[in-house]
């Protein structure tokens, strides 16, 4: 007798693939486009930037049960994502406080200040609502807070004189 209806059966894996919970591909495709919009404002060429996401992907994924058993694993994935994409921001040789990003900014008519590692996060919420484009509950669901806080942290950033770029 088959076993069709067990929730621990699993689909079998293809030659060479490697097992990946499926917990873990669903966050991946849930927060990649949102952390590769991210990305993308530090890091203007698409490969870097994609390459940036997919070694996140790959941080996230060695540490995946251990941050599954954490108070928040959305926001302890947002900062390896964080992390990561500010050490090619380094090692890119642009500035890691300062992204080529105004232009954007004054395309979409919102000139709000940024951020990286080493500037307040607060200034990311700017980064993702004003040039990424994402709506409070967004940026919530993708940095692991709740929307009010959000809201009321983009009100100080917006209150808060422009950090410089």
């Amino acid at each position: 007798m088959t076993q069709r209806h067990d929730s621990t059966a699993e689909p079998p894996q293809g030659p060479g693939e490697p097992a990946v919970p499926l917990e873990f591909a669903a966050f991946c495709e849930l927060h990649r486009p949102r952390y590769l919009s991210y990305a993308r404002v530090w890091l203007p060429d698409p490969d870097r930037a994609a390459g940036a996401v997919q070694q996140a992907f790959a941080e996230i994924a060695v540490q995946w049960r251990e941050l599954l058993g954490s108070s928040n694993p959305t926001a302890h994935a947002w900062q390896i994502l964080r992390d990561t994409v500010g050490d090619h921001t380094r090692r890119s040789g642009r500035p890691a406080d300062r992204p080529d990003a105004e232009e954007r900014v004054q395309e979409r008519a919102a000139d709000r200040p940024a951020d990286r590692p080493g500037r307040p996060a607060d200034d990311d919420l700017a980064i993702l609502h004003y040039v990424v484009g994402l709506a409070a509950p967004e940026i919530a669901d993708v940095i692991g807070t709740d929307t009010a806080s959000v809201a009321g942290r983009l009100r100080r950033t917006m209150l808060r004189e422009a950090s410089g770029w």
